[in-house]
């Protein structure tokens, strides 16, 4: 039984050396913590990953799509509810998802595969002002930063490129990437801003002139 249990406890431990959870911090060129960025890794060896089980949520909620930016792995099925009282109309022109989801109310829409890497920029026919993002990443290894501009992914030991993505962004994205060997030893990864955000959008009043459509 003494053996059992050691060898048990040799198995246990030497499974847990074999990841890490790696914190990244990503901040303002003023310093101030950025908050809904994506941040990913990409193994530096191509990895045969399976499609998400899990069906992603677009919500929309208030007249505003909800996430406002939606992550995902490539090969994941994303559904679109409408959460609202009235109707809307979904599209997207981008090249990495092109669909159009008509005018839709109590009937939810089936959900979308989305197959390639890259930005999907959503709007809606009936109200202009609302914009949404979902960001197709080809890893298992992604989050989105807290209000404190952190990020806490799990990942296997080994090597990495961390790179961050936001519609905000305008710094070259390719300047912020990053080589990461993840060890055991691996501290917090900060990634500063060398620009400005662009202004977001989603804080602007909208406008209720579709409020009484049905």
């Amino acid at each position: 039984m003494y053996r059992i249990l050691c060898v048990f406890v040799l198995l246990f431990s030497g499974s847990n050396s074999f990841s890490k959870e790696i914190m990244v911090n990503v901040s303002a060129l003023n310093g101030a913590s950025v908050s809904n960025v994506v941040v990913y890794l990409q193994p530096s060896v191509k990895q045969q990953s399976t499609p998400p089980s899990d069906v992603a949520i677009m919500d929309q909620i208030d007249t505003q799509f909800s996430p406002h930016i939606l992550a995902i792995q490539k090969n994941a099925l994303v559904k679109f509810p409408n959460s609202d009282s009235i109707k809307h109309h979904v599209y997207s022109f981008s090249a990495a998802k092109t669909f159009e989801l008509q005018l839709y109310k109590d009937l939810q829409a089936d959900p979308l595969l989305f197959s390639k890497e890259g930005v999907v920029e959503l709007g809606c026919n009936v109200h202009d002002w609302m914009l949404g993002y979902i960001f197709i990443v080809d890893s298992p290894y992604f989050a989105k930063s807290d209000k404190n501009g952190n990020v806490r992914i799990d990942v296997p030991l080994g090597d990495y490129t961390l790179k961050v993505w936001s519609p905000l962004i305008q710094d070259d994205l390719d300047t912020l990437s990053t080589q990461l060997k993840v060890s055991d030893n691996t501290k917090m990864q900060k990634i500063t801003l060398k620009k400005a955000l662009l202004p977001n959008l989603i804080e602007y009043e909208s406008s209720d002139e579709f409020q009484d459509y049905d």
